[in-house]
């Protein structure tokens, strides 16, 4: 009856070159996971507007009466006029707002207002960081509220 073979292991330079690979995976990982962040940001900062935009109709279309979005792009913070709590986008995107003249305040801030309808004036927010990013789009006639990706020209 021949004899069982006993079980093998593993070499030392088995070993060495499997923890060279994962040093290696570990020096590389970070600058992809880095590069991939912006893009991440910028996507994740128009939802939050599209969410806050979605909020206020809602609030409009609640209450019966107008309610306005509220953006100001030079510090990048938002807040549905009235209401206590605002929301920020991350610092280093330029922000964009494409709106009715009659809802713009100044230079840096204005809105998009909703009607208890649903309707709103209209507008867009588009976040970029350089020739890439994504607007937010609200259709006047319905309120109806789009993310798209945005292309410089």
């Amino acid at each position: 009856m021949p004899k069982p073979l006993a079980p093998r292991g593993f070499t030392l330079v088995e070993l060495l070159v499997v923890l060279a690979l994962g040093g290696l995976l570990l020096a590389l990982t970070p600058p992809l996971i880095t590069a991939a962040l912006p893009g991440v940001e910028l996507k994740a900062g128009a939802r939050r507007a599209a969410g806050a935009l979605r909020q206020t109709r809602e609030i409009a279309i609640a209450t019966g009466s107008e309610a306005v979005w509220l953006l100001d792009t030079e510090s990048g913070r938002y807040q549905i006029e009235d209401q206590a709590r605002f929301g920020a986008f991350p610092s280093g995107i330029d922000i964009e707002l494409v709106a009715a003249r009659d809802e713009l305040r100044n230079e840096r801030l204005g809105g998009i207002r909703f009607f208890p309808d649903g309707s709103s004036s209209g507008g867009r927010v588009i976040l970029k960081r350089g020739d890439g990013g994504y607007q937010v789009g609200v259709n006047w006639l319905t309120g109806r509220i789009l993310v798209a990706d945005w292309e410089a020209d």
